[in-house]
């Protein structure tokens, strides 16, 4: 956690500040016309708040004293044409409270058009910080994704990014509030320097006490930032895996998790509230008093004139609650530094893994893919894969084999660039995968897992995830051929069935289908198959075994093989043992040598007779 020394110069917290918030600050580059509308409406209505209090001063000496000297600008056809000097007493009250009014009502309009071009700025920034973060997190490489829990980052892109909307709001009410704070110090002064020098110092005083409450307000804004990411993750993993809590039957584990984890906001929350709302009262009481003080001194020490007595009070009742705003205001930027410090966090771009792009574009494979001694780690202390040389030959089928653990999946993710190698290359036809455009090289890439996302939209548009135009002769042909036309036909709207969250409403072996129909739809040229038949039931299998052989027809494939049935035609097999190769080569020779591959053979159909493993082998 960040601390902030507020006993700083204030020239090194401005720079101080400047630093720490320049990422939301830059963005005001964006809209300098209506910043400066605002800024304008900010300043004329406080020029208006000081022409305000002197008519009012005018209007009170008439009123008390109507033989008194009569105001003047020393504008000749201003005095003449608006005050009245020249008119009676009485006409000149009606026309002081007539011009009175108008500054009134022209000030109200002037501050809805400040509070409404701080609405529209405070908008667009929340707007254009969400993009920015969207782009952030699609620029960063999958290895940032592993280390980060999901329910902090969906706590920061909801909860945090839209509590900014306060900070920018209550900046912009500081610069209007300053601005009025200066106009209203200008005319105390003018009226009486000697009690504005009490007032001033009096107010100094009530600020600087103020700031040690800011400093603790600011830090147990941090702690309800973290309270609440620490909800958001426990709130995500609980709805994800709804059904293994109730299949674990941990619901009362999950229970005392989420109740700890909104007990704890809950504590946080009401330490921060009992801070800062301690700084309202205690400035208004605070505030008043200086008020009442001055008061008397001004009438016994002083000896002001009536009048003069009752603008100055005047102006410093306006002049104390500014000043209480002021901290209000302050105080709220404090409670909301903690937002503004996890959104800037993940906007900064100098301790984050990126993804370099390559700019040749891949136009297809020619010869084939190899593996060039490649170590992978997802993180140093953690080596997955250690030199690894295999070579995937264009238009075949070469099949990944081990035990759990071993590093199939790993190996696979690195030919799309889901991650880059730690050591060692990966070459396609001879050229360095890395400097590819990975677009050009993904379309081309088809991805069938056992976890198939199923986006919650209508089968059609799950289908043509990622191939935007397709007919629907095209889509029903591809619904047939992944064995999934049947089942679609049976939908309630069939192609326009909506398949809630994750797919909900589908089988395994649906949501499979679905899959492949994607996958098929895009006409991959490479094709990657990860364990997709590994939790299906037989018949489910049977089908999706049928699609897949379907989709293989003519492509490069690399398949994650679970059941060692489904990969007896591979043209190669390679097995993989804690991240190392231990053996590679055609199915049946692989066999006939009784290594590590006749080891899983044997596992896998034991208490078959010797005629039925012979036959299965060939």
């Amino acid at each position: 956690m960040k601390t902030h020394n507020l006993s700083l110069p204030a020239f090194i917290r401005v720079s101080k500040f400047w630093q720490d918030n320049y990422v939301f600050l830059r963005e005001f580059k964006h809209f300098p016309k209506a910043l400066a509308i605002g800024v304008f409406a900010s300043i004329f209505a406080a020029a208006l708040e000081g022409v305000g209090m002197g008519l009012i001063l005018s209007f009170l000496q008439g009123l008390i004293d109507p033989t008194a000297k009569v105001f003047r600008t020393g504008i000749d056809w201003f005095d003449m044409s608006v005050l009245r000097i020249d008119q009676p007493p009485d006409v000149r009250l009606f026309y002081l409270s007539a011009l009175i009014l108008f500054v009134t009502w022209l000030r109200a309009g002037l501050l809805y058009i400040q509070n409404l071009y701080i609405g529209i700025i405070q908008n667009t920034l929340i707007y254009r910080l969400r993009i920015q973060v969207f782009e952030q997190l699609q620029s960063l490489n999958l290895s940032y994704f592993t280390q980060t829990r999901l329910g902090e980052l969906i706590n920061t892109l909801t909860t945090e990014i839209s509590r900014l909307w306060l900070p920018f709001i209550l900046v912009a009410g500081l610069i209007t509030l300053t601005f009025s704070l200066l106009v209203y110090v200008i005319a105390i002064f003018v009226l009486s320097w000697q009690m504005s020098l009490l007032a001033v110092a009096a107010l100094t005083l009530l600020s600087v006490g103020l700031s040690t409450l800011k400093k603790f307000i600011r830090e147990s804004s941090f702690a309800v930032t973290e309270a609440n990411g620490h909800f958001t993750s426990i709130a995500v993993e609980f709805i994800s895996s709804i059904f293994t809590v109730h299949a674990f039957d941990t619901q009362d584990f999950e229970r005392q998790r989420f109740y700890q984890a909104s007990a704890n906001i809950r504590r946080k929350s009401i330490i921060n509230i009992a801070i800062s709302m301690i700084v309202s009262p205690l400035s208004g009481g605070v505030g008043f008093t200086i008020v009442l003080v001055i008061l008397i001194l001004g009438f016994v020490a002083f000896k002001v004139p009536p009048a003069t007595l009752l603008t100055f009070i005047y102006a410093l009742l306006r002049l104390v609650p500014v000043v209480q705003q002021i901290n209000q205001t302050t105080v709220g930027i404090a409670d909301c530094y903690g937002s503004l410090t996890k959104v800037k966090e993940l906007l900064e771009r100098d301790n984050k893994p990126y993804f370099k792009n390559g700019t040749r574009v891949f136009t297809g494979l020619q010869q084939s893919i190899e593996f060039c001694a490649v170590d992978f780690s997802y993180d140093a202390d953690s080596p997955v894969l250690h030199n690894i040389s295999v070579e995937i030959k264009k238009g075949q089928t070469t099949a990944l084999v081990g035990s759990s653990g071993a590093g199939k999946t790993t190996l696979a993710a690195l030919v799309p660039r889901f991650y880059d190698p730690t050591q060692g290359r990966i070459l396609v036809d001879g050229i360095d995968l890395a400097s590819f455009d990975i677009s050009s090289l993904r379309q081309r890439i088809a991805i069938v897992s056992q976890e198939t996302f199923i986006f919650n939209a209508s089968v059609r548009e799950n289908i043509t995830y990622g191939t935007a135009g397709a007919s629907d002769e095209e889509i029903w042909r591809v619904a047939k051929l992944a064995n999934a036309l049947d089942f679609i036909l049976e939908l309630p709207k069939g192609f326009d069935t909506q398949l809630g969250d994750r797919g909900a409403n589908l089988s395994g072996g649906q949501r499979q289908r679905i899959s492949i129909a994607r996958a098929l739809l895009r006409d991959p040229e490479i094709l990657i198959l990860d364990e997709a038949t590994s939790a299906l039931d037989s018949v489910s299998e049977q089908l999706i075994q049928s699609a897949l052989e379907q989709l293989s027809v003519n492509r490069t494939v690399i398949a994650i093989a679970h059941r060692l049935s489904t990969i007896a035609h591979a043209d190669k097999v390679v097995v993989l043992e804690r991240g190392r190769v231990v053996e590679q080569g055609s199915y049946q020779d692989l066999l006939a040598q009784k290594g590590k591959l006749w080891q899983y053979y044997q596992v896998q159909f034991k208490g078959l007779g010797n005629s039925e493993l012979s036959e299965l082998s060939t």
